[in-house]
């Protein structure tokens, strides 16, 4: 999501705490973008071994950058029914698992753990990072789940943030990250 920031203010409530990015206006340095690109990749536990899990493990931790309006982010999904075949689209930026903050000088960015019953537990989580313009994060979360029941056995997902401050290439994203955040945790 290449949102500008601006006049135009967009106000998200996260429970109890109202997090705001402004997007839109201009500083002193001119405007300053801020790009967003979700990807997620689902599987269950026919991919946690041999060929499928290596092909599971193969998909790229970044994309390209297409052209997607201000308000959007570049979504990318691969599933295991899929092949693992990348599914590009765009979400509303209110859709990501990620809280933004602009602080004047410095992006703040926190991935946020999205559903709360799944694995693995996460009873300390890393500090928000804070970007300068001209960098970028790579945040990573995964998890587990049950059916209800358990009748359909486990389900799995890696959700991967890549979030750039300040003007960037479309492949910005094919290149190593100035920080890393790896909340990848055990899932057995």
């Amino acid at each position: 999501m290449l949102l500008r920031t601006g006049s135009r203010q967009l106000r998200r409530n996260l429970g109890d705490v109202k997090q705001m990015l402004t997007v839109g206006s201009r500083r002193k340095a001119g405007a300053v973008d801020i790009t967003v690109q979700w990807i997620k990749t689902s599987w269950t536990k026919q991919s946690r071994g041999g060929e499928a899990a290596a092909r599971r493990n193969a998909v790229p931790l970044g994309f390209s950058l297409p052209q997607v309006p201000s308000e959007f982010a570049h979504f990318v999904q691969m599933s295991e029914r899929d092949g693992f075949e990348p599914r590009s689209s765009q979400k509303d930026h209110r859709e990501v698992g990620v809280s933004l903050r602009d602080e004047g000088d410095r992006l703040r960015v926190l991935a946020r753990v999205e559903p709360l019953f799944g694995l693995p537990p996460r009873p300390r989580r890393p500090p928000a990072v804070r970007l300068l313009p001209g960098q970028w994060v790579r945040w990573q979360l995964n998890y587990r789940f049950s059916s209800a029941l358990g009748i359909r056995g486990w389900s799995y997902w890696l959700d991967t943030f890549n979030i750039a401050y300040g003007p960037v290439d479309w492949d910005v994203f094919l290149s190593e990250p100035t920080v890393i955040v790896d909340e990848c945790g055990p899932v057995r």
